[in-house]
Parts: structure tokens; C-alpha cells; sequence
């Protein structure tokens, strides 16, 4: 595909919405410097909205939280959005998710507010042209790195987009069919596969954990979930700081379970009992306080079996090219 760099133009922020952060796939191999992955909290949508615009999967994209968001176009280019079913609108024509459209210059794309579901993601063919910090593009506020300055999109920041030469250079315009989509619920159930901590679990407080129905508290944003419901209880009140994954379900001292997401600390001093399937993170991260929680134990042999299909699933997944009429 033919292209040339254009950083002076692309898409112009008119609204920055709630929160809308520019994110790659993440930042990996530097816990050693104190920085954390950051990435999309909804890996599955971010990947989805890469490959509508025919984009390598890693391609940057923009997350954007609640709604809110409004650009306009500097050049023609394509667009995808997914996720979240966020209205979205052309010139103030309302158009579908989970395909990929041509957009003209001059041309204002506005999100609204999702009745569903926290975050979707805007992708444009060719990507944003963001220089990385520290090997990735993703926007981690709390540590300052990634994105355009280290923070959260602003009223007047242009995202500079690679200029398609001309139109045979353009990617097939596509869609996921419905069948396909990602459906967004607020109730979730999170496989996690028992830590080696567990032992300071007992057998009633595991069974506890696996049979009790959380909500989504207050306190939930990209760094982890806080649950509110029944208290688990460790045999100890901390352990030595050690490294924390991305998933991991700390025990703090109340007892109400933390699921930690792509924006947490590095390292951390509470018990974890174990950590949820990477697959259910991304249907955690679309969910609103007060939406439903539960846990059940899984494998780690069943969790790897689950991540090989669910790739399978992807990869071997069709997209539907659009009619002329409909491009």
C-alpha cells in the first residue's frame, strides 16, 4: 500500500470526550523501568477495529471511554469504530458500528454516549502517525508516557494519519457481520486460575469467592475493577512487594476483591488469589458500577485451550466486504 506521511494533517479533536486515549497493543519489557503495559482495556474490539482498516493488529487506535469524542477530518481516509454501541455519526448521519468507512476532508465524526458498555475504539487505515515512548505508543496518564504528550486527548490535538495515495491504494471497505460482533452484557463471569498464593486461602473462603456474586463498585478505571460483596479473607495481611500480572485479583485488607487491568503498578504488597482469563478482562472493562461480577476457577491447561481457539476463532472469522452502494 502506497502512503506518505502527512503530520501536519489528520484528525482534529473538537471534543475530547470523557476520556480518550491514544493505545497500541501495550508497552512490555519495561517493569524493570516502573512502567506498565497500558494498551486497550478491550483487546477484542481494538483488534477488530485494526482489521477493518486492513492495519497490522498493533496498528495505534484511539480508546475512547463513555463517549464524547467529535474530530474532524483534515483528509480523506477510512475509519472503523467498535466496541461499546456508542452512536456514532458522519456530518450528522448516524451510522453503524463494526465496519469500516470512507471519510472526507472536512468531514466531522462524532461519538455520543453509550447506553451499553465503557469504551470503543476508532481505528483509521494506515494509523496514527505517533512517535513511541519507550517502544509503544500507549497512553498511560499516571506514568506520563505514550500518546501525544503523555496524557489524555485535548480540544485542538491533531492526530496525524498517513494520506492514501489515491483511491486503488485504499483498503476494501468491510464489515463484521452481527453474528460475529462482541456482545456486551452487565453481567460477567471471570475464569481465573488459582496463584500460588491460594494457600493462604482457606478451602471456605475459595468456595466463597467462586460462589458469591460481586458488583462493580465505585472505584473501577483503567489501573483495575474494585468489587463490592462478600469479604475474602487471607491467612496473612500482606506479603513482600512482588510483581503483579495483568489480571491478577488482589485481597486487600476489607477483603473486597481488586481485578487489576492494563494501567496497574507494577508491583504490589497484597495477597492475589489468582488471576482471571485474559479473555474476560476485556468484558470486565466494559462494565459500569453496579454492573454483576462473578468468579469461577479454571485450568491453566483449559485457560491456554481457551486463548488457542479464541485466536483460531478470530483469524479464521470473515469479514464482509460492502457494496458500492453501501461504501
Amino acid at each position: 500500500m502506497s502512503q506518505v506521511n502527512s503530520p501536519e494533517t489528520g484528525l482534529l479533536v473538537t471534543n475530547a470526550g470523557v476520556l480518550s486515549l491514544v493505545q497500541d497493543a501495550g508497552r512490555f519489557g519495561a517493569f524493570n523501568l516502573g512502567l506498565t503495559n497500558g494498551g486497550p482495556a478491550d483487546i477484542q474490539a481494538f483488534y477488530w477495529a485494526n482489521r477493518l482498516c486492513g492495519n497490522e493488529l498493533n496498528t495505534s487506535a484511539i480508546e475512547v471511554s463513555i463517549g464524547g469524542l467529535a474530530l474532524t477530518a483534515q483528509l480523506d481516509c477510512i475509519i472503523a469504530v467498535t466496541g461499546a454501541p456508542m452512536p456514532l455519526s458522519i456530518n450528522g448521519n448516524q451510522v453503524p458500528l463494526w465496519r469500516s468507512f470512507s471519510v472526507k476532508a472536512g468531514d466531522n465524526i462524532n461519538l455520543g454516549f453509550s447506553p451499553q458498555g465503557v469504551r470503543c475504539y476508532l481505528a483509521v487505515a494506515g494509523g496514527f502517525v505517533i512517535k513511541e515512548s519507550f517502544g509503544s505508543t500507549a497512553t498511560v496518564c499516571r506514568e506520563s508516557v505514550g500518546g501525544l504528550r503523555g496524557n489524555k486527548l485535548v480540544v485542538n490535538d491533531v492526530l496525524p494519519c498517513k494520506r492514501l495515495v489515491n483511491m486503488k491504494d485504499k483498503p476494501e471497505k468491510l464489515m463484521l457481520p452481527e453474528h460475529a460482533q462482541p456482545k456486551y452484557s452487565n453481567e460477567v463471569l471471570l475464569h481465573t486460575v488459582l496463584g500460588y498464593q491460594r494457600q493462604n486461602f482457606s478451602r471456605i473462603e475459595k468456595r466463597m469467592l467462586f460462589s458469591s456474586e460481586y458488583q462493580v463498585s465505585k472505584h473501577w478505571d483503567r489501573m483495575g475493577y474494585r468489587l463490592q460483596g462478600r469479604a475474602i479473607k487471607a491467612d496473612i495481611e500482606g506479603i513482600l512487594s512482588e510483581g503483579i500480572s495483568y489480571g491478577a485479583v488482589q485481597i486487600p485488607a476489607d477483603g473486597q476483591p481488586i481485578v487489576l487491568l492494563n494501567d496497574r503498578q507494577t508491583i504490589g504488597g497484597y495477597p492475589k488469589i489468582g488471576s482471571v482469563l485474559s479473555l474476560d478482562l476485556a468484558k470486565l472493562a466494559q462494565l459500569l458500577p453496579g454492573d454483576k461480577v462473578s468468579f469461577t476457577p479454571i485450568t491453566i491447561d483449559c485457560a491456554h485451550n481457551a486463548l488457542h481457539l479464541a485466536h483460531n476463532r478470530f483469524l479464521a472469522a470473515q469479514l464482509e466486504p460492502l457494496c458500492s452502494e453501501e461504501k
